[in-house]
């Protein structure tokens, strides 16, 4: 529903969000106070206003859960990041004690495997289009690589045994983090937020219907809350999009020590 709106900087995105709510609540109180004149107006005034705690509270509740997931989903998307990063960085200082034909061949698909995941793989990610179904080269070589190697001393033994665990690893981060990049808020809860805010708005509308003004004041305030809840969940709806979306500058720190 909002799937365009996290790639655009925060503040155009509060700009449009704030713009979408002034005119939608313009639209409900037109509606409203349209409908409450002659002999309506005793009838709409007369809704109580016991029923906005329980909207407030419902909603709230809502949003509660929506942030959870989003914030749930960057933590992740964070973690599986730094553990990929540090995995990479294993492999790069485990390489010390393989042969020098060996460590250089390593260290080369390990540069290799860091360059596809930012200039390929984070691309495809901000579009929330990357799978898992292509298989990462330059990491299963290093894995072939480092299974077939004989070591000759008790040392290279336990090199190659942490380099295999590294390099697996950096695979199942790889994973987590494809993974993590697909995950946003559904349509059906982006509506579900939206349809209870309105809702919120038309009953705001009719307590205070009997007061023009104060259902503006109440009206104005409510749904400027409603655009600063959307601008947040919104600009971190999806982990790697936009301008707050996850860089891939820890894997490139790993870069140097490639070489």
């Amino acid at each position: 529903m909002f799937g365009w709106l996290p790639n655009l900087p925060v503040v155009w995105i509060g700009v449009v969000v704030l713009t979408g709510m002034a005119l939608l609540t313009a639209a409900i109180y037109a509606v409203v106070m349209l409908l409450a004149e002659g002999e309506r107006a005793a009838a709409l005034s007369a809704v109580s206003p016991g029923m906005l705690p329980p909207m407030g509270i419902l909603f709230a509740l809502f949003v509660g859960f929506l942030a959870v997931d989003v914030w749930g989903n960057v933590d992740r998307a964070e973690q599986a990041v730094a553990d990929e990063a540090s995995a990479m960085r294993s492999v790069v200082i485990l390489s010390d004690d393989l042969p020098p034909a060996l460590r250089l061949r390593m260290r080369a698909l390990v540069r290799s495997q860091i360059e596809s995941a930012v200039n390929d793989e984070w691309p495809a990610m901000k579009e929330q289009r990357a799978n898992l179904t292509s298989i990462p080269t330059a990491l299963a070589d290093a894995l072939h690589l480092a299974i077939r190697f004989h070591p000759r001393r008790d040392g290279q033994a336990v090199a190659q045994r942490e380099l295999v665990t590294s390099i697996q690893d950096a695979l199942d981060a790889r994973r987590q983090r494809i993974i993590v990049s697909g995950s946003s808020i559904n349509t059906v809860k982006w509506t579900g937020l939206v349809a209870l805010a309105l809702l919120a708005l038309c009953a705001i509308a009719l307590v205070h219907s009997g007061n023009r003004i104060t259902a503006r004041v109440a009206m104005g305030v409510f749904a400027a809350a409603v655009a600063v809840v959307i601008t947040m969940l919104a600009s971190q709806n999806e982990p790697f999009s936009g301008q707050l979306g996850l860089d891939p500058d820890a894997l490139k720190q790993v870069l140097p020590g490639a070489r």
